[in-house]
């Protein structure tokens, strides 16, 4: 019989699949538990208007993804921050900073979670951070850090 996945399921696909399982284990697990429902003409269609309407939303992501990289080469993100003796800062810039900087300075919203620091930025002077944007798409947010008077 075949059915199209509701939700994941362990073993058999992922949400918004068809696949065919035995008649025995489409009507007694599958079907009750709402995991699957039957594959008529009907659902099909609507599966493949719900595939196709996701790629679009993918591909239109995707695209501002890449818009937002070009937009990052032409932005160097000032962050003040407080030293201590020789330079080094009082605790670290983090990646909320760099964040709330970019927004503030330049309009562009980055999640803080979507910056990648290989080490905490402890000193003054000028960094590169990855942002790794979705998508295998990947910018660089060029940071300067200063001391604040």
């Amino acid at each position: 019989m075949k059915v199209i996945l509701m939700q994941d399921v362990k073993g058999q696909g992922k949400k918004g699949q068809m696949i065919e399982v035995s008649e025995g284990y489409a009507r007694n697990f599958l079907l009750p538990r709402k995991l699957a429902s039957a594959a008529t003409a009907d659902a099909i269609n609507t599966m493949n208007l719900k595939e196709k309407a996701r790629k679009a939303e993918e591909a239109r992501q995707k695209a501002e993804a890449e818009a937002t990289v070009e937009k990052l080469k032409e932005c160097m993100v000032k962050i003040t921050a407080k030293a201590g003796s020789g330079g080094r800062l009082f605790g670290a810039v983090t990646t909320k900073e760099i964040s709330d900087g970019l927004k503030a300075q330049y309009s562009i919203e980055i999640p803080k979670q979507k910056l990648v620091l290989e080490e905490p930025i402890k000193a003054f002077g000028n960094y590169q951070i990855k942002a790794k944007l979705g998508f295998e798409v990947v910018g660089t947010v060029y940071v300067s850090v200063y001391e604040e008077k």
